[in-house]
Formats: C-alpha cells, sequence, structure tokens
C-alpha cells in the first residue's frame, strides 16, 4: 500500500473488463477503495468486485451499472463522485469504437461515440476536479489511443474522439497544476482485449508491424496507471504517454 493510498477512492469507468479490469485490480493492490462502472457485464462486474472485496477486506470495492451514453445515468455519477470525501482520482477508461470510412460517417453514430468518449469525460472529470483541488491532490487519468496521433483507415471519428480527449486533458492538466493535481493520458496501441476480437484474422499482418512483435497486455497498461496514481508519478502532467510496443516511434521496416 501505498501512503498516497491510504483511504482514498478511485472512480474508474469502464472498468469490469479488459484494460479498465487490469486497472481496477492494480489500484486495489496498491491500496485504494475503488468503485467502478459497468454497461452490460453485470456478471463479470460482480465477479470481479466480489473477488477484490475478499482480497482486500480492509477497501471499499464497488460496481455501478452505468451507461455512458446515457447523459442523466453520467450526472447521477458525476454527483457520487462528487459527494465521495475519499476522492483521489478518476480513471476514463470507457469507450466505444465506430469504424468506417471518413467519407462514410453516420452523424447520429459519430455523436453518440463522442458522447461516451468525450463528452462522458469532461462531465466526469468537470465534477472530480473541484474536490481534488480543494484537497490540494489527487489524479485524473485517461485511456486515450494511439489513433489520435496517427492516421489508421476506418477509425476517423474513433481517432477524433481520443484526439478531443487529449487535448481536453492536456488543458486541465495546465489548470489543475497549481493545485497540486495531475492530469495525464495513457495511450494504448494494440492490446489483447475483447476489442481486438474482430481483428483476430488480421493479427499476424499488425503484429509484424510493431517493433516488438506482439500485443500488449491489460496488465501492462494497467501498471502504468498505478504508477501514474504513485507519489513518484507527481511530476508528470500534462503528458500522453504511449504503451504500444513502439508504434508511435516511427515506421517500422521489416528486414
Amino acid at each position: 500500500m501505498t501512503q498516497a493510498a491510504n483511504g482514498k477512492t478511485v472512480f474508474v469507468t469502464g472498468g469490469a473488463r479488459g484494460i479498465g479490469k487490469a486497472i481496477v485490480s492494480a489500484l486495489a493492490a496498491d491500496g485504494f477503495s475503488v468503485s467502478f462502472t459497468y454497461s452490460a457485464s453485470a456478471d463479470e462486474a460482480a465477479q470481479l468486485r466480489d473477488e477484490l472485496q475478499a482480497r482486500y477486506p480492509a477497501q471499499s470495492i464497488s460496481s455501478h451499472q452505468v451507461d455512458m451514453s446515457n447523459r442523466a445515468q453520467v450526472d447521477e455519477l458525476a454527483a457520487l463522485i462528487g459527494d465521495t470525501d475519499s476522492l483521489y482520482g478518476l480513471v476514463h477508461n470507457a469507450g466505444r469504437s465506430y469504424d468506417t470510412l471518413a467519407a462514410l460517417v453516420d452523424q447520429d453514430r459519430a455523436e453518440a461515440l463522442f458522447q461516451v468518449n468525450f463528452w462522458a469525460l469532461t462531465r466526469l472529470a468537470g465534477t472530480a476536479a473541484k474536490p481534488l483541488m480543494r484537497a490540494r491532490s489527487g489524479r485524473i487519468v485517461v485511456i486515450g489511443s494511439i489513433t489520435a496521433q496517427m492516421g489508421v483507415q476506418g477509425n476517423s471519428i474513433y481517432a477524433a474522439s481520443k484526439g478531443a480527449m487529449m487535448s481536453y486533458i492536456r488543458t486541465l492538466a495546465i489548470e489543475l497544476a497549481r493545485k497540486g493535481v495531475t492530469a495525464n493520458v495513457i495511450s494504448p496501441g494494440y492490446v489483447d482485449t475483447e476489442m481486438m476480437a474482430p481483428y483476430a484474422a488480421y493479427r499476424d499482418k499488425v503484429e509484424v508491424q510493431i517493433p516488438l512483435r506482439r500485443f500488449g497486455q491489460p496488465e501492462e497498461v494497467g501498471a502504468l496507471a498505478s504508477f501514474l496514481f504513485s507519489p513518484l508519478a507527481g511530476y508528470i502532467t500534462g503528458a500522453v504517454i504511449p504503451i504500444d510496443g513502439g508504434v508511435s516511434a516511427g515506421l517500422s521496416m521489416q528486414r
């Protein structure tokens, strides 16, 4: 347990599966009480909550069903965050994908994606920022994507939403810095989660373009989030940190 974690609570959106589950598990292992959301994975959320609560009985582990596309439900979650006296931070991991060519974008689907990926973030982070500033400590972390900084065919709207998240968090970081609160973006590349399942047929072709020649693991992203919540990460703010096996470092030439 870190000193920062003692008696403190972190909220994690989209915490029942994949990267979110790894983040929830890592933060709980660090000693934080964790309150996480899920959308449709009720059984998985309950199993994770019960396992972590049994493992860390001195901490509070709770789960909440929240549809991030529903503004009223996001408002309810924001109120819960704002009323949490032990609040230390927020991780916004909940997200939605929408694959289509840039010239074929459907505006209704694009706006629905932005509500989940971007507008829900601004509502929750804006609410969390106020008690964190009063406490003069805390962390805000969002899970972005390397697509926000690299062109990927078919990802125009998803990438745009992650780019908006990145710009928002970097500005928020500057505004919160004088109050001792940090805000950062973790930018994953290809990570072994259910989101990647539809692309299984192309995995071999993708992996040879990754300098490390493999997909990342959710636990690796969770470990990075854990570090950003640690005392030693107190001088990191406004950063966009890639965790992508070297993809964003440059073009990988096969030799």
